[in-house]
């Protein structure tokens, strides 16, 4: 199974200002997968950012990463009002809601919500191995497509996490928040997970001596 590369205009867990700049920069670099968060842009301006994404033949997603309830179904509702293919994030305890919501709509947009404690912003994992790997099966029972896991924003054991995840979930696992290095892309590849997602690892320039945006995904791309 190929590791997939999603490319997150977002730093500090917010999309960025110049997301669309960023993006007419990146477009010919080869990736085929892109999203942002549901904060830091305008309406109008994520309606612009989904439609030129989907203009260039990319795979869409929309993070969510807000806890207040009704806020978290601002974004997840922001996710099919631009056409999102892939929502991802929402705080576990919202997921049967979400499911149920999105069923309602009669949508094909994909769920991988987050498991296990999470807190702060950016957004940092908490919690036993175990509960965390519960809380993957009885989403699995829901109906979501895959996993959003923060892996690397784990407070305990992350290779333990790791291992018990991809041998005990089913569905496809996104590993989201702090990849930053090649070692953590190899780790990934040898688990046989789906995808992972990076973004501020690009912007501070952590994969390629070439300072360009373009670069640093190029490198990360040749990785895969």
């Amino acid at each position: 199974m190929l590791l997939e590369f999603i490319f997150m205009l977002t730093h500090h867990d917010v999309t960025i200002p110049n997301a669309l700049e960023v993006l007419e920069e990146i477009k010919d670099s080869g990736v085929r997968h892109i999203g942002c968060k549901d904060i830091g842009l305008k309406p109008d301006q994520y309606q612009q950012l989904f439609a030129q994404m989907k203009d260039y033949g990319m795979q869409t997603y929309l993070e969510v990463v807000t806890y207040n309830e009704k806020e978290h179904f601002r974004g997840v509702d922001l996710a099919l009002k631009v056409g999102a293919d892939n929502l991802i994030g929402g705080m576990p305890s919202y997921t049967k809601k979400t499911v149920e919501h999105l069923k309602k709509k009669g949508t094909g947009l994909r769920f991988f919500p987050y498991v296990g404690n999470v807190s702060g912003h950016p957004c940092i994992l908490g919690g036993d191995i175990r509960q965390i790997v519960k809380d993957g099966r009885e989403a699995e029972s829901l109906g979501i497509d895959g996993i959003n896991l923060l892996l690397y924003r784990y407070t305990g054991e992350q290779d333990m996490l790791l291992k018990a995840t991809v041998s005990e979930l089913k569905v496809p696992l996104i590993v989201a928040g702090n990849v930053a290095a090649f070692q953590q892309i190899e780790e990934l590849k040898e688990n046989h997970v789906w995808a992972f997602t990076v973004g501020g690892a690009v912007f501070e320039k952590k994969f390629a001596q070439d300072g360009t945006t373009t670069g640093q995904i190029k490198a990360i791309l040749g990785r895969l």
